[in-house]
C-alpha cells in the first residue's frame, strides 16, 4: 500500500478562463530585474519569492497552469514577498491579483480562499545573476533571494482571470520534463517534484 500522498485533479475544462486589465511587468529586461534586486537588498536584505503550482488534467495527465508573458517567457504565478509578510498570506495575496476576476466589492460576498499545499521546492539566488540552486553553494553565506514554490490544490470549478498581457496555459508534465532549454531548470523540475504524489483525475 503506497504511502504517498493523494491529489485530486480536475479536467481543464472545469475551469473559465477571463481577461483583466494588463499588469506590466515592473523590470523591462533581466538587468534590470537583477539591478532592483540589488538595491532592494542593500535596503531590505534577502528577496523572499513565493510561486504557486496549480494542477489540473487532460485526457488523464497532469498539465501544470503557468503564466507565458510576450510569447516567449514562462513563469508561475506568484511573487516576491514584501518584508516581514507571512509566505502563505503572501502567496495567496499574489494569487489574487495575478488570477482572480476583478470583482465590485461585496462585504457579504465570501472571499475566494486559495488552498496553499506543500512546499515543493525551495531555490535560492546565491548573487546578483540570473542563477539560482536548489541548495546554498557551500561558499555562500549570504544569498541574494530566496525561492519557495507551494503546491495549490485547485477546487473542482474556478473562475481565473488573467491580465490581457499575458496568457495563461496548461503545460503536460512530459513537456516540462527534461526540457530546461525551453522553461530552465525551475520549471523543468516540477515533474519530479510531483512524482510523489498519487493523483485521482476526476471527471
Amino acid at each position: 500500500m503506497s504511502n504517498n500522498p493523494t491529489v485530486t485533479l480536475y479536467p481543464l475544462i472545469n475551469y473559465t478562463f477571463g481577461t483583466k486589465e494588463a499588469q506590466p511587468e515592473e523590470d523591462p529586461s533581466v538587468a534590470a530585474r537583477l539591478a532592483r534586486l540589488q538595491n532592494d537588498y542593500e535596503v531590505t536584505g534577502m528577496r523572499r519569492t513565493v510561486e504557486g503550482v496549480l494542477v489540473v488534467h487532460e485526457h488523464n495527465h497532469p498539465h501544470v497552469l503557468m503564466l507565458q508573458i510576450a510569447n516567449s517567457f514562462f513563469k508561475l504565478p506568484g511573487d516576491y514577498l514584501k518584508p516581514g509578510e507571512d509566505e502563505i498570506e503572501g502567496l495567496e495575496a499574489r494569487l489574487d491579483e495575478r488570477l482572480l476576476p476583478v470583482v465590485t466589492y461585496n462585504s457579504n460576498a465570501p472571499k475566494e480562499e486559495w488552498q496553499i499545499g506543500e512546499c515543493l521546492s525551495v531555490w535560492w539566488r546565491p548573487n546578483f545573476e540570473t542563477f539560482m540552486y536548489p541548495y546554498i553553494p557551500a561558499h555562500v553565506t549570504k544569498p541574494k533571494e530566496q525561492k519557495k514554490i507551494f503546491l495549490v490544490h485547485l477546487p473542482e470549478k474556478k473562475v481565473l482571470s488573467v491580465p490581457k498581457n499575458m496568457k495563461l496555459l496548461a503545460v503536460p508534465l512530459f513537456e516540462l520534463y527534461d526540457n530546461s532549454q525551453r522553461y530552465g531548470p525551475q520549471l523543468s523540475a516540477i515533474p519530479h517534484l510531483l512524482s510523489r504524489f498519487n493523483f485521482i483525475y476526476e471527471k
